[in-house]
């Protein structure tokens, strides 16, 4: 198969002195695989009895264990965010206003400078709002989100706070893996609004995280410490994953990276965002520890404390390979992987049965195994990406672009 090109020109990044939008349409393929039709049909079934539990309640899904949860929590976005998808996918009507409806419980959290999740919160539901339908209001959101993500950064640092000091923990300036994923948020602004302070902390807090965020082997550890004076690393250490922390390789965090790294060479069209995510990518695919599925254990360095998998870790993952693989010289290795994640949680081992799984998507998700979170059962943020990944897999199969510049 010819490996498709994405439509945003690298050439274009980065020298245009106002940057352009992205923007998706519901898609129109003519090309749709009988597993992933069957996967859509039932993310409706289930998204559709849970749309209507957050419409009596006013909360938002976030897992089995934790049930529906306030907009303030760090997941709230994601729900709405598989309702947008859904109307990505089918063109109806019904999904968008769904999708809308959603979306409107989240705008109070625009301004919400206590939580650094804001980028997973608002760019899931009013971000893929916005690339879908242009509206306006969704965009001075998508601005003001981000300059309430903006207060946590610090130029001492170089870095965006991800949670306040812990004097137990000896944090004094903790930065986690995660905020890889908020810079989006950051980047989507800048291109909107032309504020080159929004790139400058999504550039410097990438730049920083790729120095000293990973080992030589290319994992990373969930947590690390900085100096907040100076801004030098001061310690590896967990709050996900295995508590050894000369080796923990907490599989969702290893996905977080992979998505982010790839997303920031879509923004910048700097290469060595994209040399960091394939060596992130080619680390993952050869570990020993990648199981035959190639849905990850909960961390890849201590599958012997417990063969629990974590499916969200495999969406994440799966979704940033389809990306990757629309830049990379090794694209057909990338994508390849990503269809074989894709088609095992698609499988009945991982995509739940309609009517089931309290109307969660995909099963077997895991948040956080030494804090006994979450376990083996489902977060909506596996759906999410899981959603996102297919899409993304339908439109390179039928020879679509990814995104739209307009």
């Amino acid at each position: 198969m010819k490996r498709p090109v994405l439509l945003l020109a690298l050439t274009l990044l980065g020298c245009q002195s106002i940057l352009t939008a992205r923007q998706m349409h519901p898609l129109q393929v003519k090309v749709v695989p009988a597993w992933v039709a069957n996967a859509f049909t039932v993310a409706q079934t289930q998204s559709e009895a849970m749309y209507n539990e957050v419409m009596k309640t006013g909360l938002l899904p976030r897992s089995i264990q934790r049930g529906l949860q306030p907009k303030t929590d760090w997941t709230a976005g994601f729900f709405p965010g598989t309702l947008w998808y859904l109307y990505t996918y089918t063109g109806e009507d019904t999904w968008k206003t769904r999708a809308e409806k959603a979306t409107a419980l989240m705008e109070g959290e625009q301004n919400n400078a206590f939580d650094h999740d804001i980028g997973f919160k608002m760019y899931s539901c009013f971000g893929n709002g916005y690339l879908l339908t242009g509206n306006k209001a969704y965009r001075h959101i998508i601005f003001r989100s981000a300059k309430t993500l903006t207060s946590r950064y610090s130029y001492k640092t170089g870095l965006i706070m991800s949670w306040e000091p812990d004097v137990k923990r000896d944090w004094l300036f903790p930065v986690i893996i995660d905020n890889m994923i908020n810079l989006e948020l950051l980047m989507e602004a800048y291109k909107m609004s032309g504020d080159t302070t929004l790139r400058h902390i999504a550039v410097s807090h990438a730049d920083k995280t790729m120095k000293y965020h990973y080992r030589k082997d290319m994992s990373c550890p969930h947590v690390v410490d900085y100096e907040p004076e100076t801004g030098a690393m001061r310690k590896y250490d967990w709050n996900n994953g295995s508590d050894d922390t000369a080796h923990s390789t907490w599989s969702r965090g290893q996905s977080w990276g992979l998505y982010g790294f790839t997303m920031m060479y879509r923004e910048t069209g700097d290469r060595k965002y994209l040399q960091h995510a394939e060596k992130i990518a080619d680390f993952l695919l050869s570990h020993p520890n990648m199981p035959e599925d190639m849905i990850p254990y909960w961390d890849y360095s201590a599958p012997e404390r417990s063969k629990m998998r974590d499916a969200s870790a495999a969406a994440v993952m799966a979704s940033a390979l389809m990306e990757l693989s629309t830049y990379s010289a090794r694209g057909k290795k990338y994508f390849e992987a990503g269809e074989k994640q894709l088609k095992s949680l698609s499988s009945p081992a991982y995509l739940a049965k309609p009517g089931t799984h309290k109307n969660f998507i995909l099963m077997h998700a895991t948040g956080n195994l030494l804090r006994n979170s979450e376990l083996d059962g489902a977060l909506s943020y596996a759906d999410y990406y899981y959603m996102e990944g297919l899409l993304r897999y339908l439109r390179l199969i039928n020879g679509k672009e990814l995104y739209k510049v307009i």
